[in-house]
């Protein structure tokens, strides 16, 4: 390279950085606004997440992008990202608080993660909210005296079994509730240990999320429904969005969503330890998708395994699910060893006719995911 092209580089690069300086004090500046944004919320216990506007904000900025030449996409995943941001900063002024005269939240478990999460939303929003853990039934009763509302997050192993012996003795119209991922057993050991107010809550996330917005929670009516209705409004303020289910229609779901996958992630991941894989090779030659796929497996060897065992063995009926999974994955695998191709093909027209419209939809969706993934990848 010579001297006259290093110089005009560098002139260049000057350019650009002046560039990226104004993007950072318009960045700061939005994040200003967006916080005053978040104290109006807060004041008026609006949600901290509203789909409409961020739609409509969203095409505004694609139409503007594509008349300026920009492409679309781009305008997109940089408002994204920091909307993303933004709610983060949104939390940190707080929550309204629904129910004023509530009385004292107890956490059961609230020690774990996802308790923790929990308090922490609570007490964003001004709730008086006590911690029971293991360590702590000595002092049971004096939490439960006057509870608005008690918690239980524990593991899914003992829930049943917590419930029906710790919490027989609430106040009457104490609302009673859960965090398990599997609802119908659960919800049942509610209704017969309390009398009062029952609701069972699946928080589809881990306790790893900054944020609730765009966080799903689904939700399995027990007893007095009119009385935790101020419950449900707390949550989607928080940003979250409620989905209503009949618990067995939850847990045969779960089968799918939760059981079986985690358990055949489970056995890729066991597969890849067994065969001893040189995983540094598997990184350098894998495409963005395969580096997301083993992004995943990784992500659940990284988490505690009693939770995930907990999780698999929690539904007898996951048993089939995965059964059946392993007999069409045995069935695939008769016709590569037929070498019948065209059965092959046939079967994948099969599954693709199935999804319909969904294929080209979750195409279109993982395609700003791999890309993102591919941005990440270092040399």
């Amino acid at each position: 390279m010579n001297e006259k092209t290093t110089a005009e580089l560098e002139k260049l690069r000057d350019l650009i950085d002046g560039v990226d300086q104004q993007l950072l004090h318009l960045l700061h500046k939005r994040l200003e606004l967006v916080a005053q944004v978040g104290a109006v919320k807060h004041k008026a216990g609006l949600p901290i997440y509203a789909p409409e506007r961020e739609a409509a904000m969203l095409a505004k900025r694609r139409s503007e992008a594509e008349a300026l030449g920009i492409q679309p996409q781009l305008i997109e995943d940089v408002l994204r990202r920091l909307m993303r941001e933004s709610y983060l900063n949104e939390k940190d002024v707080g929550f309204k608080q629904v129910k004023e005269d509530l009385g004292k939240i107890v956490i059961v478990g609230g020690k774990g993660l996802l308790g923790q999460l929990f308090a922490q939303m609570f007490s964003l929003s001004g709730y008086d909210v006590r911690i029971l853990d293991k360590d702590d039934w000595h002092q049971a009763q004096t939490l439960f005296d006057g509870a608005g509302l008690v918690l239980v997050t524990v593991p899914i192993a003992i829930t049943c079994e917590l419930i029906r012996q710790q919490l027989t003795r609430l106040p009457a119209n104490c609302i009673l509730a859960d965090l398990t991922s599997i609802k119908a057993e659960p919800l049942s050991a509610m209704l017969e240990a309390h009398a009062g107010p029952v609701v069972g809550l699946h928080p589809m996330f881990g306790p790893d999320v900054g944020s609730f917005a765009k966080q799903v929670v689904v939700v399995c009516h027990g007893r007095q429904p009119e009385t935790y209705q101020w419950l449900l409004e707390q949550i989607k303020i928080w940003g979250a969005r409620l989905v209503e289910a009949k618990a067995a229609k939850h847990d045969k779901a779960m089968q799918l969503v939760q059981a079986m996958r985690h358990f055949s992630t489970f056995v890729y991941g066991l597969n890849l330890c067994r065969e001893q894989a040189d995983m540094q090779s598997l990184l350098q030659f894998s495409s963005p998708i395969y580096r997301l796929e083993l992004a995943m497996v990784g992500r659940l060897f990284a988490q505690s395994p009693e939770l995930y065992a907990d999780i698999i063995f929690a539904q007898k009926d996951s048993l089939k699910a995965i059964s059946d999974y392993l007999a069409n994955y045995a069935e695939a695998l008769t016709v590569l060893e037929s070498g019948d191709r065209q059965e092959f093909v046939r079967r994948f027209q099969e599954v693709a006719q199935w999804f319909g419209e969904l294929a080209p939809q979750f195409q279109h969706e993982s395609r700003a995911m791999l890309q993102s993934v591919n941005d990440l990848k270092s040399h």
